[in-house]
């Protein structure tokens, strides 16, 4: 059958203490491999009350709860309450993750930061902030991360080269079809990326257009035919309220036949030089708010190899 990809988001404070143990129980439940993308600065979880003027944030903070997933505390750091530096008080429970097998890597430093600012942002402002992940995951795992994935889906066109010179691997920062290569300005740069071809489960959740269906069915049926997918869960969800409903998924993705894996895993298993070549463009995910980037078209263009 398929392989199934999980990749998982980790944002706060809390859900690096409280949601990554519960997961990593799970998945050794499931005998499931994932990898874990660390936030590894501080929590201003709080700063993202500004997204309240966005086109679709107001609906989707009714339909998941996110009071009662976050916490209020964790909805006041960095706004009435200093934000806790997430990589400096939580690293045993990092480093432990690592221990029993799970792949590793950056999810981003301050993660309201880059998700509100990478898009607008020049070469230097994000060539500084995944500096900072950087030098934080070495100071962690005493070694170089070897994966990406950009917090809230959010790049600009600086970062592929710069996941390159970071000597990254592949990434995951995009919604998209498949794997494929990025193009920017003509040319190819060669760290892959493994775009989330499902919907998360919060997108699914009491939205209206699907008749009240349950999210982890709506999931199931999207992965019975062949193909392979990624999947991004996040500790604070997954690893909290809707954690029975990740586990029900587990079951049933692992009694259907599906390989249950990493990224590092799925990445080793591509052929890059079959891979598409595509832009990445901006563009929108149902029961998400704003803008986010995403997979574009093949690229057909005659492109120039660095």
């Amino acid at each position: 059958m398929s392989i199934i990809a999980l990749k998982i988001d980790v944002d706060t404070y809390r859900g690096t203490l409280e949601g990554v143990p519960r997961l990593v129980a799970a998945l050794e439940r499931a005998r499931a491999k994932a990898t874990f993308l660390f936030s590894l600065g501080p929590d201003h979880t709080g700063r993202a009350i500004k997204r309240v003027f966005r086109r679709g944030f107001l609906g989707k903070v009714r339909r998941t709860s996110v009071v009662s997933h976050y916490g209020i505390r964790t909805l006041l750091y960095g706004v009435l309450l200093p934000g806790p530096h997430i990589g400096r008080r939580c690293a045993g429970v990092m480093r432990e993750v690592a221990q029993r097998g799970f792949e590793v890597g950056i999810h981003t430093y301050d993660h309201i930061k880059w998700q509100d600012g990478v898009a607008q942002a020049g070469r230097a402002w994000t060539s500084r902030q995944l500096i900072l992940a950087r030098e934080e995951f070495v100071r962690v795992f005493s070694r170089e991360p070897e994966t990406h994935g950009a917090a809230g889906w959010q790049v600009n066109r600086d970062v592929p080269e710069l996941e390159a010179a970071m000597g990254l691997l592949y990434a995951s920062d995009t919604r998209g079809r498949g794997p494929f290569i990025p193009v920017v300005d003509g040319k190819e740069v060669m760290v892959p990326q493994l775009p989330t071809t499902l919907p998360t489960l919060d997108e699914l959740i009491g939205r209206e257009d699907l008749g009240g269906e349950d999210p982890v069915d709506g999931l199931l049926s999207l992965t019975e035919g062949p193909g392979d997918q990624v999947f991004t869960l996040h500790a604070e969800l997954e690893g909290g309220a809707y954690l029975a409903g990740f586990e029900r998924l587990l079951r049933e993705w692992r009694s259907r036949g599906h390989t249950l894996t990493d990224l590092a895993t799925y990445a080793a298993s591509l052929d890059r030089k079959r891979l598409p070549r595509c832009r990445i463009e901006s563009g929108t995910v149902p029961g998400r708010a704003g803008t986010l980037a995403v997979q574009g078209a093949d690229e057909m263009l005659e492109v120039t190899r660095p």
